[in-house]
């Protein structure tokens, strides 16, 4: 990534307020209460024809009781060490406070241009009373802005984008597959992603519910190139009893939507919960494609009949959901990792794939022929031809007289033909019956 913009400073100054500014979007959750920022969360802008990477940042603390205080130094640093430009932000409604003061002898470490950008300046008075800022010795400008109102904020990017040795990609994730890691709180998301990218891209501790932005990772390796993101652990409705935790929650699912497969870990410890079915509901709903990870099997006690029977077991309670491949892996002993991974890059071109109307009409006509559809109250239903249609996940078209009196369970049949003939492992399939 070229032309990185890190947004730091300490909390509850305004940084997710900020990065939704630039980015124009409310992908980062903003809260009065602090420390609700903990991961580094990445989002893409543009000013006068430059486009650029934008990194929110959780709130650098020392001291304090917050248990995931040493955590988000390290995401804080690391996002630093990432920049082209580096904004700290400050509060003009709080003032210069002592912590201020120890964050700007952190950024004196490194080599990197850093703006000052007084926050909150809505007022004469706040305006004014940036100057005190100068103290902190970190150049010879304040910028005086209002991240909420967008005040100076323009003025603020006129001389960030100087630093900027190319204009820089409008979406550099364009046409790249996304893929959604999800799953209930503590299942392990973070642990695998963290794995997979070989660095402490997420904070991952035993506490549910540590993630709560929705994580985005350009991931390339043995071939493969995606976006991974970590998301929210997603609990039942009942249990999500605060406003950050419902955000979170909403972050989650669009990320699921925004996605092209859901990896969806399972603790195989606990088995299959309800609120798993509900994720995989949620997913298969929309049409994504679909990896069963069933994370922790090395705590298992196990013999060489204890995976099939678990399989079994599963794919008979997600009927008929049970479409989907399954892997059974540890991301604590880093057991069959890649090959989830591998597996999801399959899903991926089988969801994207494309049938000739002639060899769906070859192969599925001879299906037919061999079990054709029953009559329904003295109604024959003749197929005549079928058709993909141009979307984003596999949806077949099937011209027949009477296609109100097919029932479901020959569209089972012929949705299993399907899954035989042309292999669409992990995608959910949509057959529409059309008069012809």
């Amino acid at each position: 990534m070229a032309n990185i913009i890190s947004i730091v400073g300490r909390p509850n100054v305004g940084k997710s307020t900020l990065f939704n500014r630039l980015t124009e979007s409310r992908k980062a959750i903003m809260d009065n209460q602090s420390g609700v920022t903990r991961d580094r969360h990445y989002g893409y802008g543009e000013w006068t024809d430059q486009y650029f990477t934008v990194i929110d940042t959780g709130g650098y603390v020392v001291g304090s009781e917050d248990i995931f205080e040493g955590a988000i130094r390290e995401q804080v640093e690391l996002a630093i060490e990432e920049s082209t430009v580096v904004l700290f932000m400050v509060d003009t409604m709080t003032g210069l406070t002592d912590l201020d003061k120890d964050f700007a002898n952190v950024l004196r470490k490194f080599n990197k241009p850093v703006y000052l950008v007084a926050n909150k300046a809505e007022t004469n008075e706040r305006y004014l009373s940036a100057a005190e800022f100068y103290e902190l010795g970190l150049g010879d400008e304040i910028f005086a802005i209002s991240a909420q109102t967008g005040f100076g904020t323009g003025d603020l990017l006129d001389r960030v984008i100087q630093h900027f040795e190319t204009a820089g990609v409008e979406d550099p994730e364009a046409g790249i597959p996304r893929i959604a890691i999800m799953g209930r709180p503590n299942v392990g998301k973070s642990s695998f992603l963290n794995v997979l990218t070989g660095t402490d891209r997420s904070i991952v501790t035993d506490i549910a519910g540590t993630t709560r932005d929705a994580i985005h990772t350009h991931y390339n390796a043995f071939g493969m190139e995606f976006i991974l993101t970590d998301t929210a652990g997603l609990r039942r409705k009942s249990r999500v009893n605060e406003d950050i935790e419902y955000y979170s929650t909403l972050r989650s699912v669009k990320a699921m939507e925004e996605s092209d497969v859901c990896i969806i870990l399972l603790d195989a410890t606990l088995g299959l919960e309800g609120q798993d079915l509900t994720i995989i509901g949620l997913a298969d709903k929309a049409k994504k494609g679909i990896v069963i990870m069933v994370n922790k099997w090395d705590l298992v006690e196990k013999d060489s009949k204890t995976a099939d029977a678990f399989k079994k077991s599963l794919l008979e309670r997600l009927a008929p959901m049970n479409y989907m491949p399954i892997i059974f892996a540890s991301v604590v002993e880093k057991q069959r990792i890649h090959q989830v991974m591998e597996k999801a890059m399959e899903v991926y071109q089988n969801k994207t794939k494309k049938i000739s109307t002639s060899k769906l009409n070859d192969v599925m006509q001879k299906e037919i022929e061999k079990y054709p559809p029953p009559a329904d109250r003295g109604k024959y239903i003749n197929i005549k031809y079928m058709i993909q249609l141009p979307t984003p996940s596999p949806t077949f078209v099937f011209f027949s007289s009477n296609p109100k009196h097919v029932k479901d369970p020959y569209l089972r049949y012929l949705e299993n033909r399907m899954r035989e003939n042309f292999d669409f492992s992990g995608v959910p399939i949509t057959i529409f019956f059309r008069e012809k």
